[in-house]
């Protein structure tokens, strides 16, 4: 049997004014265009009040009444947050009260230590890899093996090791240096390990006892900051797998032990968005809390100090 073409009849279509109808955008939340010698909280201010712009200025709301609050701020970063230079930025809002502990991964601290020791970081893995070269800088592999065995035999975590020990010596770019901020302000530093991923694992200094009793000690002083979170904020800084994963821990510890984390809102800040960070950041761990989480997706070297800015103009 054919199937003929046969045009639909639209002639008698139901309609209703437009002005009846609910709408998603209106001219209210436009942006405003910058003017000359306006300052930064007014160049906020006129962002739309639509998708990431008004996600970008609710979270400065939300971290500027945390800190109001006491409500708690942890910054979890990767490495490439050190490596992209904002180091500065993330202790300038330590100083500020911005903060109330930090966490990393392993690579994190490594480049932290490097900047400290050295003030520079980042080799270039593809001249260094061929030649059998690659992480094979002395101090790097020796002396944060030598401070993470010494600091965990006494007591203390992975993070927490390197910060109390780089505030003894005072490296000459102490300044740059979270770790070293850390120890000064007395903020928690954690950082989180997974074997056989980081250039000190390859040297024979490497401890697998040390690193792995660290970091768990680590990741329970991190669940204890996560406690802390009722009303505060969890920002998770370019980490695709390990701090994402690390978090929903810290979180199902919590609410374990009957700690709901109330009005918790997370933050994640990274290039894309990807499925870790959504799930175990951004989605579960705010749901049923009256909080929300947020993505702010774009380059950290833009992006974190235009949200440290804003929070500084916003205080």
């Amino acid at each position: 049997m054919p199937f003929p073409y046969e045009e639909f009849d639209a002639s008698d279509i139901a309609t209703y004014a437009l002005a009846a109808r609910a709408s998603k955008v209106n001219v209210e939340a436009f942006a405003r265009p910058h003017r000359k010698g306006a300052d930064l909280a007014a160049f906020v201010e006129g962002l739309p009040a639509i998708l990431g712009a008004a996600d970008f200025k609710a979270v400065v709301r939300v971290i500027c009444a945390a800190r109001a609050s006491g409500g708690g701020i942890i910054w979890g970063f990767g490495a490439h947050v050190v490596k992209t230079g904002l180091a500065p930025v993330l202790i300038d809002l330590a100083e500020r009260g911005f903060v109330s502990a930090f966490a990393t991964n392993g690579a994190g601290i490594i480049h932290d230590f490097e900047i400290a020791l050295a003030g520079s970081t980042s080799e270039d893995v593809d001249a260094a890899l061929g030649p059998g070269r690659f992480g094979m800088a002395d101090e790097t592999g020796r002396l944060l093996n030598e401070i993470i065995t010494d600091g965990v035999g006494r007591g203390m975590g992975l993070g927490q090791s390197v910060a109390a020990h780089l505030a003894g010596v005072k490296p000459p770019f102490a300044h740059a240096s979270i770790a070293c901020a850390s120890a000064r302000l007395g903020i928690p530093l954690t950082a989180h390990v997974a074997l056989g991923t980081d250039i000190i694992h390859m040297h024979p200094a490497a401890s697998g006892a040390a690193i792995g009793e660290g970091s768990l000690r680590d990741f329970r002083y991190f669940t204890s900051n996560v406690a802390k979170l009722d009303h505060g904020v969890y920002l998770n800084c370019g980490s695709a797998v390990v701090l994402p994963e690390v978090f929903l821990k810290a979180v199902a510890l919590a609410r374990n032990r009957g700690i709901a984390l109330a009005g918790l809102t997370t933050v994640n800040l990274d290039f894309l968005r990807m499925y870790r960070p959504q799930t175990n950041v951004v989605t579960r761990p705010p749901a049923g809390t009256g909080g929300r989480g947020y993505s702010l997706v774009g380059h950290h070297e833009i992006l974190i100090p235009l949200l440290a800015a804003a929070l500084v103009e916003s205080a």
